[in-house]
């Protein structure tokens, strides 16, 4: 029996479908194809049951605050008005419990004034996928017919820079592609002012390996490496980076919450649109069913979802990591890559990364860069004192 660790954070599927049909896709476009038997949107019946769990989690569990991220599919999809009436009625559900704090990631399709008003009548913050200028972000992420979307997604990310919805603006996701220059891709993220940005590797497997992985070469470590110096490097912080912030931390010895990189556990889970809840949707780039638990909202009160066995991997540790991590130095700054990751179909999760040698050589870099300042800063407190 594992130890059973409270969900603070609830992946909400408000659509089952999307608008676009990006390529690199883990919902749509790679192993797992379970969306096609979820409903479009969730009923709300479904959210009250939602609303009502949650509750029950919150009291159980002590907790104060619970984070939900709308997703999707493209949860715009969802609609202004059904966006409204999710939100009031978690909102009214957790009231005198805990905080609801809501964020979404969408894609900025459809974002504008009339979708930008409910957002911020719920105060919910929204971090936008963008890959990068035209030519990068348009040759994965595109409409059905083949039409580019970055015009769309960068007017959308116009309308969170106005001053009325600034405190909207949560920050830009980009899926690292090597073929486009890492730091040409930083700044010209950066010249959309995020307050936060997301650099995810692409998902991959042993089994079906990342784009470029060539045996012996690191070139993801390379790509994120140039983007640490150039960050790291820069007179003022011009923004923050979740993975290279989270790897700083790890290394001087604090504890992150992350599905990437550590050994702290995440503590999330996902709502599917028809109320089942599932594990971490990167799974879905393994096998089909990955992520299926067999649970729902409706069956499962949260003492029977939090000690399932769909969870425990959450919980183990370095225990759960295949033997090759176990013996790596650098285990608890790496804690073995995202899980999928991992996978191949002869021994499912008991591997390293496929990104194993990518992240040890990041790790090393940074580790090196941190530790030299470090060094220096404390070698000049003890000149000054």
């Amino acid at each position: 029996m594992h130890e059973a660790i409270p969900f603070r954070q609830f992946v909400v599927k408000i659509a089952a479908r999307c608008d676009l049909a990006c390529d690199h896709c883990y919902v749509y476009e790679l192993r797992d194809q379970s969306w096609r038997d979820r409903p479009r949107v969730p009923t709300d019946a479904t959210v009250g049951a939602l609303g009502a769990w949650l509750r029950a989690h919150a009291e159980r569990a002590g907790l104060r605050v619970l984070d939900i991220v709308l997703h999707g599919g493209e949860p715009l999809l969802a609609g202004p008005e059904r966006i409204d009436r999710i939100a009031r009625e978690l909102r009214a559900a957790l009231a005198g419990v805990a905080e609801l704090r809501i964020t979404m990631q969408t894609n900025g399709v459809r974002l504008d004034e009339r979708c930008a008003e409910v957002l911020l009548a719920h105060r919910i913050r929204v971090g936008v996928s963008l890959d990068g200028d035209a030519l990068a972000h348009d040759r994965h992420r595109r409409h059905a017919d083949g039409r580019g979307s970055h015009a769309e997604a960068v007017r959308g990310i116009a309308l969170l820079r106005r001053p009325r919805y600034r405190p909207l603006y949560g920050g830009l996701l980009c899926t690292i592609d090597l073929g486009n220059d890492p730091v040409a891709t930083y700044e010209e993220l950066l010249s959309h002012a995020p307050p936060m940005l997301d650099l995810l590797l692409p998902h991959a497997t042993r089994e079906f390996p990342p784009p470029g992985a060539r045996d012996g070469e690191t070139p993801y470590a390379d790509w994120l490496i140039a983007v640490f110096d150039r960050w790291y490097g820069a007179p003022v912080r011009e923004t923050r980076v979740r993975i290279l912030e989270d790897l700083v931390d790890l290394i001087l010895g604090r504890e992150v919450h992350s599905e990437i990189l550590g050994l702290g556990p995440p503590g999330s889970v996902v709502v599917e649109t028809d109320g089942t809840f599932e594990r971490e949707d990167s799974l879905k780039s393994a096998y089909d069913g990955a992520a299926a638990t067999g649970l729902d909202v409706f069956r499962h009160d949260p003492a029977t979802v939090l000690s399932a066995p769909a969870y425990a991997h959450a919980a183990v540790g370095v225990a759960g990591l295949s033997a090759t991590c176990r013996r790596c130095p650098v285990v608890r700054t790496c804690g073995g890559g995202l899980r999928a990751h991992r996978y191949r179909p002869e021994n499912g999760f008991d591997n390293p990364s496929v990104y194993c040698a990518d992240l040890r050589a990041l790790i090393d870099h940074v580790g090196a860069r941190v530790r030299a300042d470090v060094r220096a800063l404390v070698a000049d407190s003890r000149s000054r004192g």
